[in-house]
């Protein structure tokens, strides 16, 4: 068994099967054979392709208890989770991408001048990058991946694969999906940890997808600034969830319980700030710490994934008690080497790590605001911006309210559940990065345009080459006031340019402008 992979499971505390990483020497020879791959997949329609890559889903589906076993071993979420998050809403992701691509991709004409410029057309194509490095965590390891996976093949690229080293098994387990589906190096697989991710991102690749931490998307971000290939990073989020006098205090406590506990908190959508009225502040915090008393260990929320991540929760958790927090419940590292309870804390402080870090973790932090105002002020108020909820009767209010809070996706009456919509751009701004996964806004980091003009002028010279004459400089004139002149103006732009024109096209204007 190779390092740094984890040898037992944080669920079961029994052993995993064996891994061996991958040599960082060998990551550019994986590279070259997914360049040598996308050659050949990208000169196929992309008709072709996504009815290959379409196959793919019923061998997910087929295998969604394996899938969602493996899952579960690795990272200890319940296998009803790793089902309803990992395998079902992946089948729709490639539902998706395999009967829309071929629109998205479609070549887009481009307006030209006819006057200006006689006998033109162009047209705008989206072109692969080519071999895409796609670098993933560990909390979602197979959906997350695939909503990266699915969209680039179906536009032409290659895509190098690098699970996280908590997660390697269930990321062989998703490329194993694609056996006999793709040309042979299509879809690489990479499985080490950090030095492995930096060969890769430092490999002849075309793009960097990275999803993960603030810090490493930093030297993600520097390492491809030096080659100068894009990224794409989602580095991670400080969810707040506003609760207004108004809302459905049952819906809004037992939401944000769900939105908060989910993947015991290790979600980048996780609610980590509660800001409500303070007129509501006592019932709603009632109804969570009561629906957090309710959460069964091991069947409703699980352990924690990683020793590293508990630590961090408990630390946070264990500041904000000493800065003056009151724990309502939970608080406290559970049974195990990797569990920590179900908390809620009632917190005044907001410049704690808890309330402007990512926790990562099964902690809700309720705080009571004076006004709607207030809490999108509040909620504003760190350096991540991913997603963000309002709760609240009043539909129109919960949606202007959105619109001011500074963050890529806003839900109302609901959290964090939009990543499962592959129509539905997923990013944000600030610390938590600028990818965008999902949507067609999805392809524009996936290609790149290319413009191609066809000229059919059959003239000796267009109007604009040389010599510069007298003439020209005049049409150059005329052309400016129809384009920016009053009616009368217009008009006698108009006239000179049927005067100048003719003697310009047939060379009668020899004598060149000062």
């Amino acid at each position: 068994m190779s390092a740094p992979f984890p040898t037992k499971s944080p669920k079961t505390g029994e052993e995993l099967s064996a891994v061996t990483a991958t040599p960082a020497s060998e990551v550019p020879e994986i590279v070259l054979r997914a360049r040598e791959a996308q050659k050949t997949w990208a000169e196929m329609s992309v008709a072709a392709r996504c009815r290959q890559v379409s196959k793919v889903k019923s061998r997910l589906l087929g295998r969604a208890e394996e899938i969602a076993k493996v899952v579960s071993e690795e990272t200890g979420k319940p296998e009803v989770e790793a089902l309803l998050s990992e395998a079902l809403p992946s089948g729709d992701v490639v539902d998706y991408w395999t009967a829309n691509a071929e629109e998205m991709l479609e070549s887009l004409d481009v307006e030209i001048d006819r006057l200006a410029y006689p006998g033109k057309s162009g047209w705008i194509h989206r072109e692969p990058r080519g071999v895409i490095a796609l670098i993933q965590p560990w909390n979602f390891p197979v959906a997350l991946p695939l909503r990266t996976i699915i969209p680039a093949l179906c536009a032409g690229n290659a895509v190098v694969f690098k699970p996280s080293e908590v997660t390697p098994r269930s990321g062989e387990l998703l490329v194993s999906l694609f056996k006999d589906v793709l040309p042979e190096g299509l879809l690489g697989l990479v499985l080490g940890g950090r030095d492995e991710g930096k060969a890769l991102c430092e490999a002849d690749v075309d793009l960097v997808v990275f999803t993960g931490s603030v810090a490493s998307g930093k030297k993600v971000a520097a390492t491809c600034a030096e080659r100068l290939v894009p990224c794409a990073l989602e580095l991670g989020g400080k969810d707040a969830a506003i609760v207004l006098a108004d809302a459905n205090l049952d819906r809004a406590a037992n939401g944000i319980v769900w939105g908060a506990m989910v993947n015991a908190g290790q979600n980048c959508a996780s609610v980590e700030r509660v800001y409500v009225d303070k007129s509501v502040e006592k019932a709603l915090t009632d109804k969570i710490v009561a629906a957090v008393k309710a959460l069964r260990p091991g069947v409703d929320i699980g352990p924690m994934t990683t020793t590293q991540q508990r630590e961090i929760v408990a630390r946070h958790v264990s500041e904000a008690k000493e800065k003056g927090a009151e724990i309502l419940t939970g608080g406290e590292v559970g049974e195990g080497d990797y569990a920590y309870a179900p908390t809620v804390l009632s917190v005044k402080d907001e410049s704690i790590a808890l309330m402007q870090e990512e926790t990562f973790g099964p902690v809700i932090p309720i705080v009571g605001v004076d006004s709607p105002d207030d809490a999108v002020k509040r909620a504003n108020g760190t350096r991540f911006g991913l997603t963000a909820s309002v709760w609240t009767r009043n539909v129109k209010k919960g949606q202007a309210l959105g619109r001011r809070l500074r963050a890529g996706v806003v839900t109302i009456n609901n959290h964090a559940f939009t990543g499962a919509l592959p129509g539905a751009p997923w990013t944000g701004v600030g610390d938590s990065g600028w990818g965008v996964t999902n949507s067609p806004f999805a392809l524009d980091a996936l290609t790149r345009p290319r413009f191609i003009l066809v000229d059919r002028n059959r003239a000796k010279k267009e109007l604009y080459w040389y010599p510069y004459t007298d003439t020209l400089r005049a049409i150059a004139v005329a052309f400016a006031k129809l384009r920016g002149g009053g009616p009368f103006t217009k008009l006698g732009a108009i006239l000179k340019l049927l005067t100048l024109l003719p003697k310009r096209l047939l060379g009668r204007d020899a004598k060149a402008a000062k």
